[in-house]
């Protein structure tokens, strides 16, 4: 279970669950065992990939004091292992995804060659800004499950909820390498705190931040709102801005856990609220 990260296939899973309802027709009759398939295969492919991507870094892992205690570096299971098992369980996801659609599978299969390929090997590793096209498979679960009943992926719901997933990551990711910077160097990964210092990561950060705010109150051209729009999104958008501006405040030396953990209950909300919208009405009506 370390191995498959369970926490990440978690959000995973629920931002593939949050594409899924927006996607599926309202009055079209509910399948279980759709539902079901899509979940364990998406959830399979997500094991497999950590997995793999555990064998590709293990020794990174073990040069990293917060990562020496994942299963490869602690001696609980060798690479060799740790490869076939993610290989394995990678193909399981991908077939259990082909039942559910075949677009499904071919954007699982481009997801996990996305991670496993060019993030892990490449642009993790080469790129201090390797967490901006690294956010592409990040973002992919919400459109796998949208393609789950909607071939059209480039639907402004989608689209939604895709930069949603994307832009949130770089606030996201260059906070813990700030945090955690001193590991990453250890490491010998190039991330941003340690390329081009806090302040200038703290200005990219805010970069992201304003973007995916002005996301969220364009969200009404984009999918269904009501007045959770007022309720939720504007206030969440709103305290997103004003933790960051605290962060910056402080050159980063304090309010870090606050405008995390904002910036994560944010994407929560975001997500939620159009399916919310959506399907509100239909269980009130039941």
């Amino acid at each position: 279970m370390e191995l498959f990260k369970p926490g990440i296939i978690f959000l995973v899973l629920i931002t593939g669950l949050v594409g899924y309802a927006l996607s599926y027709q309202v009055e079209k009759n509910f399948t279980a065992s759709h539902l079901l398939l899509f979940l364990l295969g998406l959830g399979l492919l997500s094991a497999g990939s950590f997995a793999i991507n555990q064998a590709q870094e293990s020794v990174i892992d073990s040069l990293m004091p917060r990562t020496q205690q994942r299963p490869i570096p602690a001696g609980k299971i060798s690479v060799r292992n740790a490869y076939i098992v993610g290989f394995l369980i990678v193909g399981i996801g991908l077939g259990t995804l082909k039942h559910v659609s075949e677009l499904s599978m071919w954007l699982g299969l481009l997801t996990a060659v996305l991670y496993n390929v060019f993030y892990t090997l490449y642009w993790k590793k080469k790129w201090s800004f390797g967490a901006v096209p690294g956010a592409l498979p990040g973002a992919m679960p919400v459109v796998i499950g949208f393609a789950a009943n909607n071939n059209n992926i480039f639907d402004p719901q989608c689209l939604y909820m895709f930069f949603v997933m994307f832009l949130w990551q770089m606030p996201h990711f260059w906070a813990i390498a700030i945090r955690f910077k001193d590991d990453y160097h250890l490491g010998g990964i190039p991330v941003l705190p340690s390329r081009l210092g806090v302040d200038r990561t703290l200005f990219h950060i805010g970069l992201y931040v304003f973007v995916y705010v002005a996301l969220a109150f364009a969200s009404p051209w984009f999918v269904e709102t009501g007045y959770l729009y007022f309720l939720l999104v504007v206030p969440f958008a709103l305290k997103v801005l004003w933790e960051f501006f605290k962060y910056f405040k402080h050159s980063a030396q304090a309010g870090w856990l606050p405008f995390f953990m904002w910036v994560n209950f944010s994407l929560l909300v975001f997500l939620a609220v159009p399916i919310l919208e959506k399907w509100g009405p239909f269980f009130m009506s039941l």
